[in-house]
This record gives structure tokens, C-alpha cells and sequence, in this order.
């Protein structure tokens, strides 16, 4: 019982840590002062969101939460690739 409840309490605390780590990454999208920064930024957010979504999942013991952290991992590296592509050659698609 002691071992539930200081896992649970860990997970809160890696909830609240990711959240503030999000915040972070929301604020340097917003006033990054490059493109390249708030690509970076972006990249952070949807690390961030997957972990939290992860973080969740293992909170509730729903496999729902798992099956979002795996779209938001999806769309995450395919728009950090198209945002990478588009600053090196200035188009996405060829």
C-alpha cells in the first residue's frame, strides 16, 4: 500500500514537472526569436505532451492514453520533418 501511494505521488509529481516543462517550451514557441528556435520549441511541446499523455496512461491504466501519445508521436516527427525541409529548400512538397 505504501508502495502504491509513493508511486502514485511520483507520478503526480512527473505530471506537474512535464506540464511546467510544456509551459516552457509554449512560452519559447511564442517568443522564439528565430524560426529555427520555435521549431525546436515545437519539437519540445509535442515531446512533452506525448510524455504527459504517457505519464497519464500509467496514472489511470487506461491503454487509450498510450494509443494518443502514439498519433501525437506520428504527427509530431512528420511536422517537425515538413517544418525542416521547408527552411532547408524553402518548399515541403516537390
Amino acid at each position: 500500500m505504501l508502495m502504491s501511494s509513493l508511486a502514485s505521488l511520483m507520478l503526480l509529481i512527473a505530471q506537474l514537472l512535464l506540464l511546467l516543462a510544456l509551459a516552457g517550451a509554449v512560452w519559447r514557441l511564442l517568443r522564439g526569436p528565430a524560426v529555427q528556435d520555435r521549431v525546436v520549441a515545437l519539437d519540445a511541446c509535442y515531446t512533452d505532451g506525448l510524455l504527459l499523455m504517457l505519464a497519464i496512461a500509467l496514472r489511470t491504466g487506461s491503454i487509450l492514453y498510450v494509443e494518443m501519445a502514439l498519433i501525437i508521436a506520428l504527427f509530431g516527427f512528420i511536422t517537425t520533418m515538413a517544418f525542416a525541409k521547408f527552411l532547408l529548400r524553402g518548399e515541403v512538397i516537390e
